[in-house]
């Protein structure tokens, strides 16, 4: 008995001991935040509201579900909703959402949609390629070294930007959904992505070791030919295998049946669509961490070996809304990407910084602006959607805009997202312009020599 009264003491005076450490939180202190918690009867009101509800609900401003209405002045003519299901490639279908109201304008049709498919098979089978020669490249360095970290946390991802989707239709072309339909995993990628993670990353330590023991370039190379053939035996198994001929026709939306043809994949993108120079499009960025009105390139994102990286020009709200109205006049859906999960509505289909008055259902005030949220990783884009339509005022100031989503026709508003013109303020991190759209000043920027960043930097995380 006397030996576990002294060993109590000795716990508590270890405990007391551990408290008074510097920057410890000790009993007292929490003894005068539960006074002060329990003193405020706002607060007991709070938490019974609050613990048996979802926040979303408490917070969920009555004000804004009335009054909501899609219309406006200013859209681009677009036909049909599509549907990434559980997967993360909003910016494939973005991309091709972008340029397939082209294809129903110049053919007729009642509808149209390319292969996604298609697209993400080729994407998968360049990213895990990109991931083996970074992995040769950086071999001769320790395996906890900040890039080798950075390859092997995700090493074969299914999100991107716009500059993945011109490396791999300048390199693959494109196809009709129906040539290469969607298959259970590319719908559902989770699962097919786990085991080619697991694949390229034990492949990724044979490398090193062969580049430690001494290998051969030319050794190295020949193996990792042999290990990109199991990469493309993976996704033919997932996906299915791409075409590399095609027979194929379309249909007006009178009926009118046109000539049966036979393409090759790049051949059928030149053929419907041989003005499109995928190169006359600019990324424009709001990234207030940065200086304006410079040119900035991420290093190592891209999923080609030889394609180009994430180039951007970055520009204040004011003049990404001034081209992005432009492109909207002149009938150009944009590419454009933000931080879609911030005060969403998806019930009614509305954006609006104000949708929720979390500060109120907690009494509690959320400060941060857009730069400290980029900062602090707390705010990045996360969603890739097609810019579609602009309402203005009686000055022709924006007042709201709309997304294409690609979430299905029972998401949102029968599949389209509004957004205020604040929300943009906030939340909205790019779009994709076409260069007649751009000023002088603007495409001036492009002759920089770019500002060089990190992969791993806050703001360039892939849409999804």
């Amino acid at each position: 008995m006397r030996k576990s009264s002294v060993l109590v003491v000795i716990l508590l005076s270890s405990f007391s001991f551990a408290l008074a450490q510097k920057g410890s939180i000790s009993l007292e202190m929490i003894e005068d935040m539960h006074k002060t918690f329990n003193t405020d009867k706002e607060n007991i009101m709070r938490m019974n509201a609050i613990s048996n509800n979802s926040i979303k609900e408490i917070a969920l401003s009555r004000k804004n579900l009335s009054g909501v209405e899609h219309h406006f002045k200013y859209k681009v003519d677009v036909t049909g909703i599509t549907d990434q299901q559980k997967s993360g490639r909003c910016w494939l279908f973005t991309s091709l959402n972008v340029i397939r109201p082209k294809v129903i304008d110049k053919y007729d049709l009642s509808d149209f949609e390319f292969s996604q498919n298609h697209l993400f098979f080729w994407d998968q089978f360049e990213k895990a390629n990109l991931f083996l020669e970074n992995i040769i490249a950086h071999a001769d360095e320790d395996i906890d070294s900040r890039y080798n970290q950075w390859l092997l946390k995700s090493p074969v991802g299914d999100g991107g930007v716009w500059n993945s989707f011109t490396n791999l239709v300048t390199k693959y072309g494109l196809v009709p959904l129906s040539i290469m339909p969607e298959t259970h995993n590319s719908k559902n990628t989770g699962y097919m992505r786990r085991m080619l993670r697991r694949k390229v990353r034990e492949f990724a330590i044979e490398l090193r070791a062969m580049q430690n023991e001494g290998a051969k370039p030319k050794d190295l190379a020949k193996r990792k030919i042999e290990m990109m053939g199991v990469v493309y035996k993976m996704l033919a198994l997932n996906l299915g295998e791409p075409p590399q001929k095609f027979d194929y026709r379309f249909v007006s939306k009178d009926g009118e049946l046109g000539e049966t043809k036979s393409y090759t994949p790049q051949e059928f993108a030149k053929t419907i669509l041989p003005e499109t120079n995928y190169d006359d499009y600019v990324m424009l960025m709001n990234d207030p961490t940065r200086p304006y009105h410079k040119l900035y390139e991420i290093d190592n994102d891209r999923n080609v070996m030889e394609g180009i990286n994430w180039k951007y020009i970055n520009l204040p709200n004011k003049a990404l809304k001034q081209y992005a109205i432009e492109s909207i006049k002149g009938n150009d859906a944009m590419y454009a990407s933000c931080d879609v999960g911030k005060q969403l509505n998806n019930d009614i289909g509305l954006l609006d910084p104000d949708n929720y008055d979390f500060e109120s259902a907690y009494g509690i005030e959320f400060n941060m602006d857009k730069k400290a949220r980029i900062l602090s990783r707390e705010s990045g884009s996360s969603h890739g959607m097609a810019l579609i339509a602009v309402d203005v005022d009686k000055e022709e100031n924006p007042v709201k805009w709309q997304f294409e989503n690609s979430w299905g026709s029972n998401s949102g508003h029968k599949g389209y997202l509004s957004f205020t013109d604040s929300w943009f303020d906030e939340y909205m991190f790019r779009v994709v312009v076409h260069k007649k759209h751009l000023p002088d000043k603007v495409l001036k920027i492009l002759d920089q020599k770019p500002t060089m960043l990190p992969p791993w930097d806050p703001m360039f995380k892939a849409d999804e």
